[in-house]
């Protein structure tokens, strides 16, 4: 199953796409979607909307993954957020691929093992668990595969109990 893991922020949107292979996590994709500084709001939004489109056509993953936020510094930071997060919603409803919501804490305990870990730790766990020997993996982008990581487990997991139910 191949999974594509988004952290949408304005300014750097990062994504992470993971496939599990025999039981291996495997890294096919990652990077950040940095939208043009100087364009409105509703330009941003859009070309943040047109990558991610473009990314799952060309990786065709099975499902995304979306961190949902719970908490925000300040009202105008939790606005702009949820606009981005629209903006990624849309996209991926228009590819129709199918869409799972993660806590940060569920994200960093799946990962890390400490629901409160920071950006540092869970990008230390991530190059580990996929074997990354990429030093310049951008904060955004691990979080980002940290989220398809969760996910994948989180599947890989229902997958088994249902398998085990009886008939």
């Amino acid at each position: 199953m191949r999974v594509l893991g988004i952290d949408p922020s304005l300014r750097s949107t990062g994504f992470g796409i993971v496939e599990e292979d025999s039981g291996r996590l495997v890294p096919v994709a990652y990077g950040v979607i940095r939208p043009t500084a100087k364009l409105p709001l509703h330009l941003k939004l859009g070309e943040i909307k047109t990558e991610l489109e473009e990314l799952i056509r060309t990786y065709a993953p099975a499902e995304a993954a979306i961190e949902n936020p719970f908490y925000a510094q300040n009202m105008k930071t939790a606005l702009l957020l949820g606009q981005v997060r629209g903006a990624v919603l849309v996209a991926v409803a228009a590819t129709g691929c199918g869409l799972a919501e993660y806590s940060a804490l569920e994200i960093k305990k799946a990962v890390t093992g400490y629901g409160q870990a920071d950006k540092e730790q869970v990008l230390t766990m991530v190059r580990a668990l996929l074997g990354l020997d990429d030093d310049r993996i951008p904060l955004d982008a691990s979080d980002a595969l940290a989220t398809a990581i969760c996910h994948l487990n989180a599947r890989l997991y229902q997958i088994k109990v249902d398998d085990k139910e009886p008939s």
